[in-house]
């Protein structure tokens, strides 16, 4: 199986299975003299773990990273960093009645189209439970947007929707993104969307939600004019995130209902001599190049396809038949999400900062 490696100078291959005894990644590409602690990752593994909420799957893993290999006394060693966490709450069981099924809106046929064969406990390889190894690897990247652009440099992701349920963008709070378990910006929109997915939990059905992602104090250059734009790579680690089936940056597609002269972002000199954005249409990238202001990223995650409503599909014999998908799932992918899209983009920023570095010293 090829495509488990992601990143240029900053990479990182993920491994590991749903139901496997661990999932992991390794780190390449992390400069030496770098501090570096399982503390420093837990962090961001523990606001996306499972079993926090009733609005996400109740399988209760406490995702606790290890570090096997590229730090010594507490630094980097410019050697990879090999990353573990164990597999302790996994109930493969509950897959023996569907293993045979392929469920819609899953992976699984297109898998075993591909492979021939599949892990069928959890979805194995193809299973969302591979992005705690993306956050784990982002934490890693955090640090070193930290340590070489300076403390200034923070991302931070935050559901704008849910359903239909849409925030009220005058009340964005930062500070209520920990406060809530939807990571919403708005705190009067928490009671709607408890309600609304309590609704869809008992109806045994499920709910999409947009989560938006901000890069605030990344300098302008980090990126390329051609084949490696910045947005460009930006979209395909969005895309690569289970569930997602939308990426837009900066306006989006709203740009298409805008005359140019609203899509521009006006510039002015400012009081360092440097241009100052007037707007931020272009979401912080223009030319595949970041051009300084907030690199702003949104993203669709469908509703969760393991539903217990019953559905039409077709046995890996094919035969028709009914399906009912048991079990503990989210019936909001999208929530846990955020941490995830969190991790993306500090992957792509670090190793577009070394890309640039290398290039333009």
């Amino acid at each position: 199986m090829t495509g488990n490696r992601f990143g240029t100078l900053f990479q990182y291959q993920s491994w590991g299975e749903s139901h496997g005894p661990a999932i992991g990644c390794v780190v390449d590409g992390v400069p030496p003299r770098l501090e570096l602690s399982e503390s420093d990752i837990q962090y961001f593994l523990d606001r996306r773990k499972p079993g926090q909420s009733r609005f996400a799957t109740q399988r209760q893993e406490p995702d606790r990273v290890q570090i096997l290999s590229g730090v010594f006394e507490g630094r980097t060693t410019g050697a990879p960093v090999s990353l573990m966490i164990q597999n302790e709450d996994a109930r493969s069981k509950d897959y023996d009645a569907i293993k045979d099924k392929f469920r819609p809106g899953h992976a699984d046929y297109t898998y075993h189209a591909k492979y021939g064969f599949r892990d069928y406990k959890g979805g194995g390889r193809s299973s969302a439970r591979e992005t705690a190894a993306r956050v784990a690897a982002g934490a890693v990247a955090r640090k070193i947007l930290a340590s070489q652009i300076g403390a200034g440099v923070r991302i931070r992701g935050a559901v704008v929707q849910i359903g239909p349920h849409e925030i009220d963008r005058d009340n964005w709070n930062d500070g209520e993104i920990d406060n809530n378990p939807f990571f919403s910006p708005d705190a009067k929109i928490t009671d709607t969307w408890a309600s609304f997915l309590d609704q869809r939990r008992k109806a045994g059905s499920s709910a999409g939600a947009l989560v938006e992602v901000t890069a605030h104090g990344i300098p302008a250059g980090l990126g390329a004019p051609v084949w490696d734009k910045l947005d460009a790579d930006m979209a395909k680690a969005m895309m690569s995130i289970n569930a997602v089936k939308g990426v837009e940056i900066g306006a989006g597609f709203g740009v298409v209902a805008l005359g140019g002269e609203d899509n521009a972002d006006e510039m002015r000199r400012g009081n360092d001599g440097r241009p100052v954005f007037l707007s931020n249409k272009a979401g912080g990238i223009l030319g595949g190049i970041s051009t300084g202001q907030d690199i702003v990223v949104r993203m669709a995650f469908k509703p969760t396809s393991s539903i217990l409503i019953s559905r039409r599909t077709v046995d890996i014999h094919g035969n028709e038949t009914d399906i009912e998908t048991k079990g503990r799932h989210d019936p909001c992918v999208g929530i846990r999400g955020v941490p995830v899209a969190e991790a993306m983009m500090a992957c792509v920023l670090a190793d577009h900062w070394l890309r640039h570095k290398a290039q333009c010293l």
